[in-house]
């Protein structure tokens, strides 16, 4: 099929913030290949807001977890009426089987390429349609959304700003509070200011944390959403936390991450920037991963992420960063 010949495409992704950042790749290798074609995407209401910008987005299908059978019937009606040139499933639930597709390419029966997350998503995609080259993960946003964070940061002094993000989907993924305080404290003459993200759970942590960090702190946690979140992210010089969705938002923005992994697999699942850095516990207790190692893993960091002599991080890359397919 020739390229000009995919004018409509879906992509199907229903999964956490994270794991939506991490699909992004392979939207934006599809547009660049077929950059008439419109995407439409069914996501679950958590992560469909990762796509409300995204310039070739068509429409956004909700699907319910919760809705059991009758929801997954209403739903495969509405994507009947459509008619797709191409359905990309990156989840392989069956939902295909039902489409109106002239082709359709999923995960069933394909050899993954690499360990990564990202790598095994556009292992569905790469060798199909004779694309090498993986994409950067990216989060689309609107002059509202940076005006925000612009908005938000002005109260902070200087530009070097640390962005933390003290909380996880799971109590098991969450460093404890008084580790990040520890660990704050110990960063402090490398920063101007201090940026605290999460959602409404994340409250009192986040305000446990701002009245024991020294430098001037800007607590936003349940004071933005994901795209706004994103839009501050996108201005601070490095990102810490636990396994979570702010850590790929902020790769995606183009923002150094340093992650501290308790349970799961860190090399499937940190975030996609050269930039990114992790350390994980021993035994899967994420109580266990040390301050001084975190510090010292941060400190640790070579040229050109760290410029040591001047005690702060380099400005970030000007061009997204790429990365091919493993052989």
């Amino acid at each position: 099929m020739a390229p000009q010949d995919t004018k409509n495409n879906q992509q199907i992704t229903l999964s956490n913030n994270g794991d939506a950042v991490m699909k992004t790749p392979v939207m934006t290798a599809l547009h660049k290949k077929y950059p008439l074609a419109v995407m439409d995407i069914v996501a679950d209401a958590r992560s469909s807001e990762i796509f409300r910008h995204c310039p070739c987005r068509g429409e956004i299908f909700l699907k319910d977890k919760q809705a059991g059978w009758p929801g997954l019937m209403r739903l495969v009606q509405q994507l009947r009426m459509k008619r797709y040139d191409l359905v990309v499933d990156l989840r392989t639930d069956g939902l295909t089987l039902f489409l109106n597709a002239r082709r359709c390419l999923t995960r069933r029966g394909n050899r993954t390429a690499g360990g990564h997350a990202v790598e095994r998503h556009f292992a569905v995609i790469g060798p199909r349609e004779a694309i090498s080259e993986i994409p950067a993960t990216c989060v689309w946003l609107s002059q509202h959304e940076q005006e925000f964070a612009q908005r938000q940061l002005a109260v902070l002094p200087g530009t070097r700003w640390l962005a933390v993000g003290p909380g996880a989907r799971w109590a098991s993924k969450c460093w404890p509070l008084t580790s990040f305080q520890a660990l704050v404290g110990q960063l402090q003459p490398r920063f101007d200011g201090v940026v605290l993200l999460g959602d409404t759970h994340d409250a009192d942590s986040c305000l446990q944390l701002a009245e024991s960090v020294a430098l001037p702190c800007l607590n936003l946690a349940g004071r933005t959403d994901l795209l706004q979140a994103a839009a501050v992210l996108e201005q601070a010089t490095l990102f810490i936390g636990n396994d979570s969705g702010l850590g790929h938002l902020a790769a995606a923005c183009d923002t150094p991450t340093f992650t501290v992994f308790g349970p799961g697999d860190p090399h499937r699942y940190h975030p996609w920037h050269p930039q990114a850095r992790w350390v994980q516990s021993d035994g899967g207790d994420i109580a266990d991963v040390s301050v001084d190692e975190v510090a010292a893993a941060i400190s640790s960091f070579h040229a050109p992420e760290w410029e040591p002599e001047k005690n702060i991080l380099p400005l970030k890359h000007t061009e997204k960063h790429r990365r091919k397919i493993p052989e």
